[in-house]
Formats: C-alpha cells, structure tokens, sequence
C-alpha cells in the first residue's frame, strides 16, 4: 500500500515505545482533529486485542480476521478500503502510521481485501458480515421536539433507549441471537453488532428478511400513516406494544410534548379513521389552544359515539378499528427507526468501536442494552479528556499508563465480558468437534 501519511508521520515516532511519557501540551490541545492527538489515542489507548479477538472469536489468528475488510479515512479525507491485517499488532501498526481520523469494518471475503487486484472477481465475494443495525436520530427529527438535525441532548436518548429495548428484545427471543454489541455512535445514534455465528453466515436475502420482520416504521416525510401492520398484532409486536405504551406516556406526552405542537397534532388527527371525532377534537383544540398533550391524547382515547340506528356490528367494528389507530399511533411514535440499508447487505461497512466521532471527539464506546436508558451521550469520554487522564497519570509517575488509568477503562472491560461470552463458544466448539474426531 502506499505510504498516503507522508514520511513525516510514518516516521515521526518510528523509535518510540507506547510507553513514552505523554507530551504535556497534547493533552491540553483537546483537539480531537488533530493528527498528533489522534496519533497518541491510537498509541495509548484504543484497545486493538479486544478489537481483534471480537471480529476473529478465537486467539489463534483466523480467516475472521485474516480476511476481514477495514477501511480508513486519512486525515486529509483519502478514503481507503480493502485493508486486512492478520493480527492485532499488523492492524495497530498500519493504524499507528496511516493514523486515520476513523476507519470502518467490512465483511469477511473468501481472499484476503488487501490481495484483490490479484484475484479474479469471481473468487472475491464476502462470506460473512456480523448483522448490524443502526439506528440516528435525525430519523425522529419529525416527532422529536427537543433537537433536530445534527443536535442531541438527554431527552433525545429516550428514543434510542426505547428503540434498544424492543430490538434486543427481539433479536434474543425471537431470532435467538445470543451475542449483541451495542456500540454508541459518538454523536446521535447507536449501532447493533450480531456476532452469533448464524448471523455472520446470513445472505442478503436472508438479511432482508429479518429487517422486514422487524421493520413497522414505513414511508417518507410526505406520508402521515407510516404503521400499517395487521391485526392481531404478531406476538413480538404485542410484546413491543406493550412495553411501549409506557414509555409513550412519559417520554412522548410528557417530555417531548409532542402533540402541543399544531403540526404534529394535526398530523395525529389525520390518522384517526373517524374524521367526525378528527374535525370535534380539532375544534376542542384549536391552534390557539395550549392544552398539553396529555390533555389531548385524553380526549383523543375516548371511543366515538355513533348515532341511533347504527347496528351493533358496525359499532362494534369501527370502535375496533378505531382502538387500532390508538396503537398504530403509539408505535409511530416510539416504534425503532432503523436505517434498513446499513443491514440489508453483507458488503455494508460500519464504524469501528472506540473511533473517535470527527464532529464531537467522543469515542464509539459499546453499551449494555440494559444500561443503554442510564446512558448520557453528553457524558460520554472524548479524546481530550482521555489524554488528560494519561498526563494526569504521567505526573504520578505512571509513564506507561493505557486505557486502565483512564474514563475508558468500563467499556474496555465490557468489551472484554462481551468478547469472552463469545469465545467461550467458540471453545465449546471445538471441543465438540474434537470429541466427534475422537469417536472415528
């Protein structure tokens, strides 16, 4: 590969050890777009053996990882795709000399990326891609009152609290996956990575598939109904429902306010199938009106009265159908929002934990999901704060002082849990196989 960082940097710390004190004046910089902050967080603290022994699941170097595609935005913008390492040390030495502001995971291909201009096409495929998700706020930028676009507070988080909650749910009882990584993205969303090895191995097809099943949020900015699922509701979406009918109260009618605000309660009102109960409620709340939206959805909830002479059928079903609306209106406003294309495919490339976020310096750290409401994003560790905790370190003494010294240390340590659930199969395995070997 050319040497796209320049002499200069490739060989600027080419003599230095990892244990080198801290330069005093980096750490004070706080610039998470500088080269040498960058060039230290990779140095110090970005942990590549948790890194290597997630994507590759065994000690032993594998295919996993051997064949695994990585690609790396320089500094200065250079997109590069098809790296592939086949130990830790090989990725944090290219990291260390080519220091990206971010680089991104890929697939598992049947060759080595870094060897494709030698390969004929047809034997360059990707095999195996962990299933991932992905879930950014401003996808709620329509319903959310508190931010928009590239802005993120506590209150957004709600959102990604609720989307987390029903997804894992989901993807643990329903799929049976085992293995799932919550990683946040550094400013306005959060991932999901699926490790089990039947995810790795899913196709396309099959990846589509489970995001149809699990996709309710439908339609553009230009449709107001965006739930149409059928009834009775699937057993995981009465599970879903239920879970966020709670959350509806606190986080859509309390906190974000939502329908106070005349184009969002106008656009509730066109979802009801009554328009007689749309039209009274429209002018019970008119755009004057500065009723919450508790009081609203109250008045909202109560079933339509019919006049006399409508059978009891017909009330009957357009009462039914008219509770329905009140559910499908609650998923529109809680329901996940997942950008679909990020897990339709196996080829999709996704940010790597722990990268530093170009816009906001805090780092990708990996959630649990039941930790993920406890979760402040404006807490989160950036780089200059975690270079403050080396120089800190350094004065004690502790020259050498990594991750373990520093904010980071309680999401390297569970990654280190996650990574070890994960191993722990792979031994469970081998064993076996070893054992069937044994009997012949």
């Amino acid at each position: 590969m050319p040497d796209l960082a320049g002499p200069a940097l490739s060989q600027l710390f080419a003599d230095e050890e990892d244990t080198k004190p801290l330069p005093a004046d980096l750490a004070s910089l706080g610039d998470h777009n500088s080269p040498m902050v960058m060039l230290t967080y990779y140095r110090r603290l970005f942990p590549f053996k948790q890194l290597f022994l997630w994507l590759n699941q065994d000690h032993l170097p594998s295919k996993n990882f051997s064949n695994r595609e990585f690609a790396l935005t320089l500094q200065n913008d250079v997109y590069i795709r098809y790296n592939s390492f086949t130990t830790a040390d090989e990725l944090k030495k290219e990291i260390v000399r080519l220091n990206p502001s971010r680089f991104e995971i890929g697939p598992v291909y049947t060759q080595k990326p870094k060897d494709r201009k030698m390969l004929n096409k047809a034997n360059f495929k990707p095999q195996l891609r962990e299933l991932v998700f992905d879930i950014d706020m401003t996808d709620y930028d329509a319903i959310r009152t508190c931010c928009q676009d590239k802005a993120m507070c506590k209150k957004c988080w709600k959102f990604i609290s609720m989307a987390v909650k029903v997804l894992d749910r989901a993807l643990r009882d329903d799929f049976g996956f085992q293995h799932l990584l919550w990683v946040y993205s550094g400013r306005r969303g959060i991932h999901c990575w699926v490790s089990d090895p039947e995810a790795l191995a899913l196709t396309d097809d099959q990846r589509r598939a489970v995001v149809n099943y699990l996709e309710v949020i439908k339609g553009g900015a230009k449709i107001d109904k965006k739930v149409n699922v059928a009834r009775p509701l699937h057993p995981s979406l009465t599970a879903a429902l239920e879970s966020l009918k709670r959350d509806f109260g606190s986080v859509i009618l309390k906190e974000q306010d939502c329908f106070s605000r005349n184009e969002q309660w106008e656009t509730v009102l066109r979802l009801l199938p009554e328009k007689e109960v749309a039209t009274r409620l429209a002018k019970e709340f008119p755009q004057d009106s500065k009723a919450t939206s508790s009081e609203r959805w109250k008045a909202l909830r109560q079933p339509p009265s019919f006049p006399q002479g409508v059978s009891d059928k017909v009330i009957q079903s357009r009462t039914e159908k008219y509770g329905h609306a009140i559910e499908d209106i609650i998923l529109q406003y809680t329901y996940p929002r997942i950008d679909v294309e990020v897990s339709k495919h196996l080829n999709h490339l996704l940010k790597s934990p722990f990268c530093i976020h170009p816009s906001t310096g805090r780092v990708c750290v990996p959630l649990l999901a039941t930790e993920v409401e406890k979760f402040d994003p404006e807490t989160c560790p950036t780089v200059g704060q975690l270079l403050g905790e080396l120089e800190e370190a350094s004065r004690k003494g502790d020259n050498g002082a990594g991750w373990e010294s520093t904010s980071l240390r309680p999401f390297v340590e569970l990654m280190d849990r996650h990574v070890e659930g994960i191993l722990k199969v792979t031994r469970a395995v081998k064993k076996e196989k070893e054992s069937y070997s044994m009997e012949f």
